[in-house]
């Protein structure tokens, strides 16, 4: 996307949509706001392997000397700085607004925003002064409007829809790995609003018979687990994310960042999961708003950071949206949202499913009573190599820019074929691509613990590597602008929803040389009845709140008492002490599990080799290998 090489400017922000002009900003009103310095040296476009975020750090993040020049500049200016992190390249700084206006040479205003909240914001473009403005590449909250949604949709509770399941019978539905539960796994969820509150997780997950998933509440810049009331907003998005996220993958930890809704709180929150010692191995986002909204400055420090995210080996899942092919842009154009259209990230899109007896009847596009699967081609990123042989089409805007299409995968969307959760203590039923993020965390939570490390980026495997096979395809249906097809869904849905089944032709063998070029069938055995089961501990309840680098965590210890999910109709699940515990053999003790490094080496192929690993881990079936390597070391 456009880079501004030569020095940091604020864009002239566009105005938002509802929101009313109260007057001037007074100049004595103190701002806290954020220089986000530049690298030393450029990120690699293609993630090649996983780095560790020290070296991350020492590599990409800013220089040492450049943050102490800039942060004498700017006390020298009458700026009050509150601190500096090399490592995340930011500079936060406290000023009155006179003093911002004056040496940034903007002009700021209040507003009220349609919702009510004041909120302020700049006109005129953001400078700095000569003497660093080389060294900076954007100025992050000095717009304080909300700069996200949700991408929720309730289903009235007075129409009590005729389907509906709970989002363990949904994972059953794609033939989620049984055996695994993502222990040992750290899912991160990135929430801008509202909370939760630990009674409704306590009747949900004991309701189906699971253990209440190990929830913490980790404040970025000072937002907090706050809990409105209010389902149909952020507390919604909140315990959506969770329920879905704990059911599916409730041996896992569930840390829940709750950040401003700020281009800065959003900057922070991604970086605070990545660097802030938490070891996260996936983070499920279903927040954001279309491309053509985001200032550019905010769009380019956000991707800046999924790129950080991706090459430390985080998996990262965004929403794609809830309003069609236009992403609820009223100018005729198509839009994509934001940052799900990054291509450091999995872009979840949404389905309308139907199933009869445990099986899946029929799967189309969500477009329906209003709401709409988000996707389509994205106008600010090129198309990337690994979609290259996909079939995206270019943009059906003026100019038909080939692009980054959206999305790259799908699930269940539609909330009248919707989630059963709980929420500020109501039972009740939930879609929107929301619901699809935290569904693909979970599964690849399962596919980590499988593989004993994280499979991290996995976009140019899923593309390049794993046959067609492996996803349900979508071929019914539309989101306005671009309708489903063959293959590649024409922006709708992507490659498909997971199809994770040993009769897939992933797990068989295969001569399909354009599905999986060079690869050959592998078969390894397994003990009789597959890998058992990992009994759930219980540790004693209790409640703490916990203080790590001057971030605020609030920790429930609290669990029920777990039971495998009840079948539709039984009543009395299986107690969770009457299982037999899982004392499953460590992926690593197998040699047929591994390759050279020499293999591993090569991205694509590690890649390719992780996922076919995870699969073969999670249910009986095969390993491809390159027919390159006829042995296993």
């Amino acid at each position: 996307m456009p880079q501004d090489g030569r020095e940091a400017r604020g864009e002239e922000r566009l105005t938002m949509s509802g929101a009313r002009l109260i007057g001037p900003l007074d100049g004595s009103v103190p701002l806290t706001f954020t220089l986000l310095l530049r690298r030393r040296s450029s990120l690699p476009e293609r993630i090649e392997g996983i780095l560790s975020p020290a070296e991350i750090g020492r590599r990409f993040g800013a220089d040492p000397a450049s943050v102490f020049r800039v942060k004498e500049e700017m006390a020298r200016l009458g700026f009050e700085v509150l601190g500096a992190d090399s490592v995340r390249r930011t500079l936060s700084l406290r000023a009155p607004a006179d003093l911002c206006r004056r040496v940034f040479g903007i002009e700021l205003f209040r507003y009220q925003g349609p919702a009510g909240a004041p909120f302020h914001t700049y006109r005129g473009e953001c400078r700095l002064p000569d003497t660093i403005a080389p060294l900076v590449e954007a100025v992050l909250g000095l717009d304080t409007r909300p700069l996200v949604r949700p991408r929720i949709r309730i289903f009235p509770p007075a129409q009590a829809p005729a389907i509906s399941c709970t989002p363990p019978q949904v994972g059953e539905l794609y033939q989620f790995p049984s055996d695994l539960d993502g222990t040992g796994q750290r899912i991160a969820l990135l929430e801008f609003g509202g909370g939760y509150r630990i009674e409704d997780l306590k009747v949900y997950f004991t309701t189906l018979g699971l253990p209440v998933p190990d929830v913490r509440a980790i404040s970025v810049d000072g937002t907090e687990n706050a809990p409105s009331g209010n389902p149909d907003g952020a507390d919604g998005e909140v315990a959506l994310d969770i329920e879905i996220a704990g059911s599916l993958a409730s041996g896992a930890e569930l840390l829940v960042f709750f950040a401003p809704n700020t281009d800065i709180g959003f900057y922070d929150a991604i970086l605070e999961a990545v660097h802030g010692g938490w070891s996260v191995s996936v983070l499920s986002i279903s927040w954001g708003e279309a491309e053509s909204l985001w200032p550019a400055s905010s769009l380019r420090a956000v991707n800046g950071a999924l790129q950080e995210a991706a090459l430390a080996g985080v998996s990262i899942l965004c929403a794609a949206g809830d309003q069609g092919s236009s992403d609820g842009v009223d100018d005729g154009l198509a839009h994509v949202d934001f940052p799900a259209s990054s291509p450091y990230v999995l872009g979840c899109g949404g389905t309308r499913l139907l199933s009869s007896g445990g099986r899946i009847v029929e799967q189309t596009v969500w477009n329906r009573d209003g709401g709409a699967t988000g996707g389509g081609v994205s106008a600010l990123f090129p198309l990337p190599p690994w979609q290259k042989n996909a079939g995206v089409p270019p943009s059906v805007n003026p100019g038909a820019f080939c692009g980054r299409g959206v999305p790259d995968a799908a699930g269940d969307a539609d909330p009248s074929t919707g989630y059963r959760v709980r929420i500020d203590s109501q039972d009740l039923v939930f879609g929107g691509t929301s619901a699809v993020a935290p569904l693909w965390a979970a599964l690849i939570a399962r596919w980590n613990e499988a593989l004993g490390e994280p499979l991290g980026f996995a976009n140019p495997a899923l593309y390049e590597r794993v046959p067609r096979s492996a996803f349900f395809e979508i071929t019914s249906g539309t989101n306005g602008a671009y309708v489903a097809g063959a293959g590649w869904n024409p922006c709708c849905t992507g490659l498909g929803s997971p199809e994770v089944r040993p009769s897939s032709s992933i797990y068989t063998e295969s001569t399909d040389e354009a599905a999986a070029p060079g690869w050959r069938t592998l078969f390894l055995g397994r003990e009789a009845g597959g890998l058992p089961s990992r009994a759930c501990s219980e540790p004693e309840g209790g409640s703490r709140t916990l203080q790590k680098r001057g971030v605020s965590l609030e920790k429930d210890r609290d669990r029920a008492g777990g039971s495998k999910l009840p079948s539709p109709g039984q009543t009395n699940p299986t107690p969770a002490a009457s299982r037999p515990a899982r004392n499953r053999r460590p992926l690593a003790s197998d040699p047929s599990c591994h390759r050279s490094q020499d293999d591993l080496r090569r991205p694509a192929d590690r890649q390719s080799f992780l996922f076919a690993r995870a699969v073969h881990a999670s249910i009986p079936g095969t390993l491809r290998l390159p027919k390159s390597k006829r042995s296993l070391p």
